[in-house]
């Protein structure tokens, strides 16, 4: 224990500690609420932690930045840095409380809490094996299905961060690496509408962030007609990003993976895809 901690804080940092470890085995989401700097007046201790899961509701805060109003307003905030998509912000009360004048000096720093973001390829095919390459470069952990062993040796794929799973059953191996669903993003890029059906089948049900079915749009309209028939819920089936990826213009292989990627990063940073020159041909104003 430091000078500067009481056992009341060592308590309340191991106590953090262990919802953050948890969160992460998890696969949740939380925001950890720092201050990091404070006048003395104010006796809010530096280094007081809250941790706020992502519905904010469920599970309760964990620990105290030092007073329940306080609190109060972190969480609040810290719900809307979590909306934001952003991993981390600084800033002090009066930006987002400043009704709190006692404390608008107090500067916090917010801080995502998540698992590294994980990408279940199914087909190891040229786009499969093209998109799990750069999802390993981008940090994704990657895992990368297809029922022909061949196609899915450490020989091809020498990243750590790609696991390579060889599988008789489809379904059962997407089951297993998608699982929740959370913190997951899922590419079915198969060869062959039956594979790509047992794939989606297989995960429509989890809660995962995204999923993208490759092909034209007669193909993705069969494999989805042919789930809606079986009773897939038209909500789950809406959110199916078919076909797959951003409009680029893509046309090798390589160029069909940055298209797939490129959406699933907009999934999950809350980006368009759009142009970001677009206002000035549509606006005609100056940038600064």
């Amino acid at each position: 224990m430091s000078s500067s901690e009481t056992p009341e804080t060592s308590a309340q940092s191991r106590l953090i500690a262990e919802a953050v470890s948890q969160t992460l085995q998890q696969n949740s989401t939380a925001a950890l609420v720092t201050v990091i700097e404070t006048p003395i007046a104010t006796l809010i201790p530096v280094g007081s932690k809250l941790l706020v899961h992502e519905s904010g509701v469920t599970p309760e805060p964990i620990g105290s930045l030092g007073n329940d109003v306080l609190d109060r307003a972190a969480v609040g905030q810290a719900i809307e840095f979590l909306e934001s998509r952003t991993d981390l912000r600084v800033c002090r009360v009066k930006e987002f409380a400043p009704e709190l004048t006692e404390w608008n000096e107090v500067r916090i720093l917010l801080e995502r809490i998540q698992a590294e973001p994980r990408l279940v390829i199914c087909g190891a095919g040229h786009v499969g094996a093209s998109l799990a390459k750069l999802a390993s470069q981008l940090g994704y952990d990657t895992t990368l299905i297809d029922d022909r062993a061949e196609f899915v040796t450490r020989a091809n794929f020498p990243e750590q961060n790609i696991q390579l799973v060889p599988t008789a059953d489809w379904a059962e191996a997407v089951q297993a690496a998608v699982g929740n669903g959370h913190g997951v993003s899922l590419a079915i890029v198969t060869r062959g509408h039956s594979e790509d059906e047992r794939c989606l089948r297989a995960a429509i049900g989890a809660d995962v962030d995204y999923i993208g079915l490759i092909g034209s749009k007669r193909r993705t309209n069969i494999v989805l007609q042919r789930l809606r028939e079986s009773g897939a819920a038209e909500e789950r089936l809406a959110k199916v990003h078919a076909p797959v990826g951003l409009d680029i213009g893509a046309i090798t292989p390589e160029e069909v993976a940055l298209a797939i990627l490129a959406e699933i990063v907009a999934v999950r940073r809350g980006g368009t895809g759009g142009s970001l020159s677009a206002w000035r041909r549509t606006s005609g104003e100056k940038g600064e």
